[in-house]
């Protein structure tokens, strides 16, 4: 790939969505875009090059931020987190919250649904009284595609068996032919918009009581990441929860945000 060629995208990419793509993953962005550019009849990534410099169309942009996506999840992810959300973090936001019977949860970066449906479960499972409340799990995303997906809630087999617990597959699934489709009464906690992250909140975002912006910030550079956290700041409530990747550096979080260890899980509490 010409240089010239790699710039453009990287810089497009990172533009409009905050991931970096650095030289050494000239393949990745390669390999990515020659698929697009095959399922838009085009013969390489060269020819998508020139159609995209000549004429970037929004519907264009965002297939070409949609291939760069990796859209990696998994129900329950890493198991520790749902463990500190079910000891610790939902039945204390369960006590602060008494007065107004309200929770908001946004489940950011929330790729193809597990996440938000596995608090949804996660709540019918083990906090069947808060069904009484009004509860709202807001999944976003950048990419389209994995939004549909996410709004069809319906699973492969492999997909459902990556951390589902068997119990829960047959408490909150009905299999339709080869998939596993979430049942109306999780699906009625769980909403999904597209968003992205590096564009202003829009009005009335917010507040929420607990956030899981989890494996996303790791793709993005000190100050955009920076950014980013400082905005969720603003919309956080008080004594809410942010959750962030295992993985994930908190350098760039705001002051207010406090440091909590519940079992083999760190997460962080507005103060604020």
């Amino acid at each position: 790939m010409r240089s010239e060629v790699f710039r453009f995208f990287a810089d497009l990419v990172t533009k409009n969505s905050g991931i970096e793509i650095k030289p050494e993953k000239t393949y990745l962005l390669e390999s990515r875009l020659k698929e697009l550019a095959r399922a838009r009849g085009l013969r390489d990534v060269e020819d998508l090059y020139q159609e995209a410099s000549r004429k970037l169309t929004p519907q264009l942009r965002d297939e070409i931020i949609d291939a760069m996506t990796t859209n990696e999840t998994y129900f329950f992810r890493d198991q520790h987190p749902f463990e500190a959300l079910r000891k610790v973090v939902i039945p204390e936001l369960k006590k602060l919250r008494q007065k107004e019977k309200t929770l908001k949860i946004w489940s950011a970066a929330s790729s193809t649904g597990q996440e938000a449906y596995s608090i949804a479960m996660l709540i019918h499972e083990y906090f069947p009284e808060l069904l009484s409340w009004r509860i709202s799990i807001l999944g976003t995303d950048i990419s389209q595609e994995a939004l549909k997906k996410a709004q069809q809630g319906a699973y492969s087999q492999i997909e459902v068996n990556r951390g589902l617990p068997v119990t829960f597959l047959v408490k909150y699934f009905k299999q339709n032919g080869a998939r596993w489709v979430v049942n109306e009464k999780v699906r009625r906690l769980v909403t999904f918009r597209k968003m992205n992250l590096l564009d202003p909140f829009p009005p009335g975002f917010g507040p929420f009581d607990l956030v899981l912006c989890r494996y996303v910030l790791i793709y993005f550079s000190s100050d955009v990441k920076k950014k980013v956290l400082e905005k969720i700041a603003k919309v956080m409530k008080p004594k809410g929860y942010l959750f962030l990747g295992a993985t994930e550096n908190p350098l760039g979080l705001p002051k207010g945000f406090v440091r909590k260890v519940i079992g083999r899980t760190v997460c962080y509490q507005w103060q604020g």
